[in-house]
């Protein structure tokens, strides 16, 4: 089985090949073709997969190339992970909106939108190519902001392109070790979109959960996203929402830590992998280690403004082991091998939720199987995440309108609607503020 990973370059793709590693069954993944637009970059990366496949006899044979029809035809699974504009976009992104006193992180407020604008048009080509090259192969998406982009790939290739993330996974593993729970054995009743979803019940054996959790403030005070929240703000809700929720209900203060911060994290990205590809580049040295180095850091200083604003202390060991190439295995042996599974995934509506149409990508637990995933039926947002679920809903659809069009007034609009830009005018001058520094916003006339 061939799988094709796109954005092959990129820092996190040895994860995925660690796991593809731990996968000896029947109609495994055999042959991995790693496709970026920087050779420097897949050099060195395929330096770290040779050192992570030294002594397995049966490891998946790696190519890489610079040519995206070559790296698809035949592919049985794309796996898109592209960062157009690379971590210096990230950095202007965040840049531009903190001097406007808004949120610039990448799949959140203004810089998501931006990073949305330079990325659609991209991966909307790439679906095209993959329908045309590939038609039978399963795309799954990972490219932020992963459900916009899913929706826009979806508009060409239906329901064969599924996105994914692990901060859902990680959420509900969370809560489930603090409830004293197998994760494996719990289902996690999660709702809304990518980087917007509330745990809305946690079942194990049939019976929920949570409510014992949000009854005890102890419990509540014991994991990330309870010190991150407070245990007084998660009763209130009567949910658990997702980490990244954090920037819409304390937007002040995570604006005014990253304003104080003395790098963006982009920028600490972008410094901290141009190290890294520095020394796996190097022939006297393992890549691998330099790897694993540089993972640990990146890891431990996840959403650090968040938690020092919030007082949340460092992150947990158990929190900093990763978890997306875990869902993406899973996905592919569900679908290749027809092995039932459920999965938080980000895939069209259908009728999961009422107030959204069929066709706009939300992230919710599906039943995956050989015919793909399938969303299952949960318990329905309060009025207040209905509200919110909707108004970013609407901005994605400006953002697809705009890359479609090209047109900069849709633009002004999809920053000036969303929920945390304050101001037209403040949307006006983000997008002033991006044109200058991005050239892959050229399109918008």
């Amino acid at each position: 089985m061939k799988l094709t990973i796109l954005g092959g370059g990129g820092f996190r793709v040895p994860l995925v090949y660690g796991a593809l590693l731990s996968d000896h069954a029947e109609g495994r993944v055999t042959e991995v073709v790693l496709h970026d637009l920087d050779d420097r970059r897949l050099h060195a990366v395929t330096r770290v997969l040779d050192e992570q496949a030294a002594g397995i006899p049966d490891a998946p044979r790696v190519t890489a190339t610079t040519d995206l029809d070559e790296a698809l035809v035949g592919a049985d699974f794309v796996f898109s992970a592209i960062r157009v504009g690379g971590l210096e976009g990230r950095a202007h992104d965040e840049r531009v909106a903190l001097a406007e006193g808004v949120l610039g992180q990448e799949t959140v407020g203004a810089g998501g939108i931006a990073y949305g604008l330079r990325t659609v048009p991209v991966a909307v080509g790439i679906a095209e190519r993959v329908a045309r090259l590939a038609p039978d192969a399963w795309v799954i998406n990972f490219t932020n902001p992963a459900g916009l982009v899913t929706e826009a790939m979806s508009r060409h290739l239906g329901d064969r392109v599924i996105g994914i993330c692990d901060s859902p996974v990680g959420l509900g593993r969370r809560i489930a070790r603090v409830l004293g729970a197998d994760p494996e054995e719990a289902f996690v009743d999660y709702v809304g979109l990518n980087h917007l979803g509330w745990v809305r019940g946690l079942r194990v054996a049939g019976r929920d959960e949570l409510p014992r959790l949000l009854a005890d403030p102890a419990l509540l005070g014991s994991f990330e996203e309870g010190r991150l929240f407070g245990a007084g703000w998660l009763q209130s809700l009567g949910a658990i929402p997702n980490e990244y929720l954090h920037y819409y209900y304390f937007n002040r203060e995570a604006v005014r830590a990253y304003r104080q911060a003395e790098q963006t994290r982009g920028a600490f990205l972008r410094d901290q992998q141009a190290r890294f590809y520095a020394d796996a580049l190097r022939t006297d040295r393992s890549a691998l280690r330099a790897w694993h180095r540089t993972r640990a850091e990146r890891e431990a200083t996840y959403m650090a403004e968040n938690r020092e604003s919030a007082g949340a202390g460092e992150r947990e060991d158990d929190d900093l082991s990763g978890g997306y190439e875990k869902v993406a295995l899973a996905l592919m042996r569900a679908i290749a091998r027809d092995e039932r599974t459920t999965l938080i995934l980000n895939v069209r509506n259908a009728s999961t939720l009422p107030a959204l149409d069929a066709d706009a990508v939300i992230e919710v637990p599906c039943l995956v199987d050989a015919g793909g995933a399938h969303p299952v039926a949960v318990t329905p947002l309060p009025g207040h995440a209905t509200g919110l679920v909707c108004s970013v809903k609407a901005v994605e659809r400006e953002v697809l309108a705009a890359a479609d069009s090209g047109s900069r007034q849709t633009a002004v609009k999809a920053f000036a609607l969303h929920p945390l830009v304050d101001s037209v005018n403040v949307a006006r001058r983000l997008l002033e503020g991006y044109l200058e520094v991005h050239p892959g916003l050229a399109y918008l006339k």
